[in-house]
């Protein structure tokens, strides 16, 4: 089999022609197999039809190995000179011709220096799409964050908006007045319940 690994023809033909030989070869080969076969069963039948024949269903059988392996020596002599034939002449392409997707090249030709800094100018854009989609995804989750803010805000708004209404139901307009109203109370509580504590200390002593 040729080394040649023939990229272009198996861009063309959509499979290699180093392939293409050695399916052609396996089956040339099972067609000798079968044949032999054939060969060998139909000679056996005919010494069943000759009374008192002196050879024997072994001995056609090491004929047949041996014709077999003549003829398969024959055929992989012949086979090497066809697929040599078959590689240069028929599926190789030219190397004058180009194909169809390939025609662009012909008025867009192209040097190996420009095709190095195609790829690079290729391999910079990529990293940049890869941070923007990095700054994107920083965006939207500050975005999100922001959401969160805003809404604990407003729930900070709608409790100052209570207390201002609470401010106003005992008479305190003033939201600074409202909150002083709101700390005095709460310093009362405080008192009355650290009063409750004690009085229950008190109690459980005595």
């Amino acid at each position: 089999m040729s080394v040649d690994p023939m990229t272009y023809e198996a861009q063309f033909f959509g499979f290699t022609p180093q392939t293409c030989m050695l399916r052609i070869y396996i089956a040339f080969q099972d067609y000798l197999f079968e044949v032999m076969q054939a060969v060998e069963q139909v000679i056996l039948k005919k010494l069943d039809g000759i009374p008192d024949c002196a050879i024997s269903p072994v001995q056609i059988r090491k004929c047949t190995e041996k014709f077999l392996c003549f003829m398969k020596g024959r055929f992989d002599n012949l086979f090497g000179k066809m697929e040599q034939l078959f590689l240069q002449l028929i599926l190789r392409i030219p190397p004058n011709v180009l194909l169809p997707e390939d025609k662009p090249q012909e008025t867009h030709p192209y040097s190996e220096e420009e095709f190095q800094l195609l790829q690079k100018e290729i391999e910079q854009l990529q990293e940049k799409y890869k941070t923007e989609l990095c700054t994107k995804q920083a965006l939207l989750a500050e975005l999100e964050e922001q959401e969160i803010v805003q809404a604990k805000l407003k729930q900070t708004l709608s409790l100052f908006d209570e207390l201002e209404n609470v401010g106003r139901d005992h008479g305190t307009s003033d939201f600074r007045e409202s909150l002083l109203f709101l700390v005095q109370n709460s310093r009362k509580l405080h008192n009355i319940r650290d009063n409750v504590e004690k009085e229950g200390k008190r109690l459980k002593i005595s």
